[in-house]
């Protein structure tokens, strides 16, 4: 954070300097401002998504992702400001008409390829509002976010010409290294990576097993997988090498331990690109990019843990359920969901519990029923030294949502409830 402010600090007084000094106050200023603060934020936000291991384990990838959406909207915002700051300053110093003023300014230098940027930076921010995103596949909105790599492309250009930048040499190297380390860390850990990974583990889709209906469990065998150094409670993002699914990386929590060369996700069918992956064939290769995520029993500061699983979510639950050391502590496992049909990993769960000595309840039914509702007194009637607890959630948005309220109307300290949303 100190890091990203001084640089947010360093590129405003750099707009400011090298703005004209008799416009300081005007319009003029404003687009100097807003136009660097424009494409800090870009390099800001690549390196908020490269997938750096660093930032990935000490922040969490909820965490950056959230950071990486909201400044999106602040770019775009910023962006705006620029575009018409940079106009109607333009059009003031040449006292054109507003149209002549604007066909005028597009005769400068990279000013075609901005534009170009603008419209693809604003086009992306737009599919990217919740409202618009619940509208998109998870596939087809990953490869219009693509478009933002084009954009940046497009805008560099204008940037390094522009007057807060051109021929201030020391100015154009930092700009220029700056954006050189954001790409540098896209290409090392989202590219390369995730190629080094495929090529020395070599991971193959060994058997997919049904385990509720719409829901299945995917089992991956490949070499050295200790060398992954994944832990219960993270996921990993898997492409499937076919036709049909090789474009889309799904995000999926380890839904077992890593052991025997072997890692297993479980998968529900939530849409057309979930459901391509019932019936993906034994044999098939997949890029497995991670271990990340951070709720993991790194996070553990309480003896006592309460997991907390709805539905589905239940795979990074039963990881750390059958890990999370139980001789320092007691171990519960909180298990909503709406009919015993819907129950993932039912033996599983209650060969681990009568193994270890650790403890789960059942809240199984309609929602409409009190004793299935989350809520602060059914929870500490259920779990009575629930405040007390280091919490991990991980179920569908709206249940998160209510057992995150519940939770904390109880007294439990907001920095003893682990989960990872990634909805901003």
């Amino acid at each position: 954070m100190t890091a990203l402010v001084g640089g947010g600090v360093l590129s405003l007084s750099l707009a400011v300097l090298s703005a004209p000094t008799p416009l300081m106050l005007t319009l003029a200023l404003a687009a100097h401002v807003f136009g660097l603060l424009a494409g800090y934020f870009v390099a800001v936000m690549l390196v908020l998504m490269s997938r750096a291991p660093l930032l990935e384990r000490e922040i969490g990838a909820d965490r950056l992702a959230r950071w990486h959406g909201r400044l999106g909207r602040v770019f775009v915002a910023t962006m705006i400001v620029h575009v018409v700051a940079a106009t109607a300053t333009w059009i003031a110093l040449r006292h054109d008409t507003i149209i002549g003023g604007a066909l005028n300014l597009m005769s400068l230098p990279w000013l075609w390829p901005a534009l170009a940027a603008t419209v693809l930076f604003v086009a992306v921010g737009a599919l990217s509002i919740r409202a618009a995103r619940r509208r998109l596949s998870y596939e087809r909105w990953h490869s219009i976010h693509l478009l933002t790599y084009v954009a940046i492309a497009l805008s560099f250009g204008h940037e390094l010409a522009g007057p807060n930048l051109a021929g201030f040499l020391p100015a154009e190297v930092f700009w220029s290294l700056l954006y050189v380390y954001a790409f540098a860390l896209v290409l090392r850990y989202r590219v390369l990576r995730p190629l080094e990974q495929t090529w020395r583990h070599r991971l193959r889709v060994e058997t997919v097993l049904s385990e509720a209906p719409g829901v299945v469990s995917i089992v991956f065998r490949g070499h050295y997988v200790d060398d992954l150094h994944a832990v219960p409670g993270q996921f990993f993002r898997w492409r499937f090498l076919t036709r049909r699914t090789w474009l889309s990386a799904h995000p999926f929590s380890l839904s077992a331990p890593a052991q025997n060369n072997r890692l297993r996700i479980t998968v529900k069918d939530l849409g057309s690109g979930s459901r391509l992956l019932h019936s993906i064939t034994p044999g098939t290769l997949v890029l497995a990019e991670g271990p990340y995520g951070a709720m993991t029993s790194r996070r553990r500061t309480r003896p006592d843990v309460l997991l907390v699983a709805g539905g589905v979510g239940i795979t990074p639950m039963r990881a750390l359920f059958e890990t999370l050391d139980a001789d320092s502590g007691a171990i519960t496992l909180l298990y909503r969901a709406s009919t015993v049909d819907d129950i993932v990993f039912r033996d599983e769960l209650e060969e681990i519990a009568a193994h270890r000595g650790v403890e789960i309840v059942w809240m199984i039914g309609r929602s409409s029923d009190p004793a299935n509702r989350f809520s602060a007194e059914r929870l500490t009637e259920l779990i009575p030294n629930v405040r007390t607890r280091d919490v991990y959630l991980c179920a569908s948005p709206a249940l998160s949502d209510a057992a995150r309220t519940a939770l904390l109307a109880t007294g439990l300290p907001r920095r003893h409830l682990h989960e990872e949303v990634f909805s901003f």
